[in-house]
């Protein structure tokens, strides 16, 4: 369950409160980086920071992922020191797409199969088998975070309320994550060079605890900021699996802050610190108990509180051209999802039948859309909504009134003369 979140925080600003939650970083993307992206309404798709043990990617050989698979055998030759903490250990914020990709994978793999591996249940590492068994050994992350979405159901789903789940101290989530690193054969896929690595990542889930259980069953596993349980999972020297970091999946057992928020953060690329405020909160906007009880007050405000001066409107990135769909399927969260663009003709024929629909429904109104199909085949080439079209078309609809044959609109004396004497009779 963690299909949408939010970081509209730049790099430097992520650094500087790990940096304070005692969470070392040694480098990290500038803040004019075009590969990281800023958002209240983080998709699937894309690139967010991830906090990770830094050093040589481990792993990246095909055949050594595919014997991980196959055997998940433990190496008897490593020694996996008791505490998690390795005196000396890097750390770095890494920019990584949303949507985990394994190593093995030779072709970039279509938009439907990126969004089943947004999430990795806890459950599904207990086995040492499996597509996780090579990431869960010696590729473990920490995803950050504001806080994240979930969408209540109601009236038997017809109904989706979003809410917006975070830290009460407010200080950033820390989740647990998976992360890899592929690169794909250079005659199958033309996206990326044929030396680029595309780092991807995954957000491990959990039972939810008892103050969301009224939301979801499900919740991503979050790790308190500095702790040793973050070290422990970091720690670039436990490179088998083991209970101590499957006991660290648990579900969150801190203070966290739930409510409802606007019901604009479901569609895809729609971005507003309105989306991180609750709906009844002096701080919103579009509270409509706020804006006539003390409208002067707020905007003066405005001014200096930094959430509710720039919740104003809804912006759309001008770089999301995806739609948005609500038939999603599976339990892992009920968010809408993002519709890759090449879907979108499929979309499009429904539009054109719904057009088709009004246009039927409509007595008056565009003649090129309105008329029927033999009459518009004598208006002679052209646009259907071409002024020589409109003007040979007026006699035609002029004709389809039986009382006025638009006549009545224009009164002279003399035909008023003739009113009067016909209702004299």
């Amino acid at each position: 369950m963690c299909g949408r979140y939010a970081l509209a925080l730049r790099p430097s600003e992520v650094r500087q409160q790990l940096e304070q939650s005692q969470m070392p970083v040694d480098s990290a993307p500038d803040d004019d980086d075009d590969d990281v992206r800023q958002s209240y309404n983080f998709a699937p798709g894309y690139h967010g920071l991830v906090y990770r043990a830094d050093g040589p990617d481990p792993g990246t050989s095909i055949i050594d992922n595919q014997h991980d698979i196959g055997q998940g055998k433990q190496d008897d030759s490593t020694s996996i020191p008791a505490a998690g903490h390795v005196d000396g250990t890097r750390y770095k914020l890494q920019a990584m797409k949303w949507g985990l990709v394994p190593c093995w994978t030779k072709r970039n793999p279509d938009y439907g199969s990126m969004l089943k591996t947004i999430n990795c249940r806890d459950d599904s590492l207990y086995e040492h088998r499996g597509m996780w068994t090579s990431m869960k050994k010696k590729k473990r992350c920490i995803v950050v975070a504001q806080g994240f979405y979930e969408w209540l159901k109601k009236n038997n789903g017809k109904e989706k309320i979003p809410h917006f789940t975070k830290r009460k101290d407010g200080q950033l989530m820390c989740f647990a994550g998976l992360y890899d690193c592929v690169q794909f054969d250079a005659f199958t896929d033309f996206s990326l060079d044929s030396e680029q690595m595309l780092y991807t990542y995954t957000v491990i889930t959990t039972e939810s605890n008892k103050q969301l259980k009224f939301l979801h069953d499900r919740m991503p596993v979050i790790l308190d900021n500095g702790s040793e349980a973050v070290k422990t999972w970091l720690d670039p020297q436990r490179k088998e699996w083991s209970t101590d970091l499957q006991s660290l999946l648990q579900p969150y057992d801190g203070e966290l802050e739930c409510f409802p928020v606007s019901k604009e953060v479901g569609k895809v690329g729609n971005n507003s610190p309105q989306f991180v405020v609750p709906v009844n909160s002096a701080a919103n906007k579009s509270n409509i108990a706020n804006f006539f009880g003390n409208q002067q007050k707020m905007t003066k405000a405005s001014k200096d509180d930094g959430i509710a001066g720039k919740a104003i409107k809804v912006e759309q990135d001008a770089n999301e051209a995806r739609e948005t769909t609500n038939q999603v399927q599976g339990s892992e969260d009920n968010a809408p999802l993002p519709v890759p663009v090449r879907m979108s003709p499929s979309r499009g024929e429904g539009l054109k039948v719904i057009k088709r629909q009004r246009s039927e429904a409509e007595d008056e109104g565009d003649t090129a859309s309105g008329a029927p199909q033999e009459k518009r085949r004598m208006a002679g080439p052209g646009s259907r909504q071409s002024p020589q079209k409109r003007g040979t078309k007026s006699p035609a609809k002029k004709t389809k009134s039986a009382t006025s044959n638009g006549s009545a609109a224009k009164t002279s004396p003399s035909n008023q003369r003739r009113i009067e004497s016909f209702f004299a009779k």
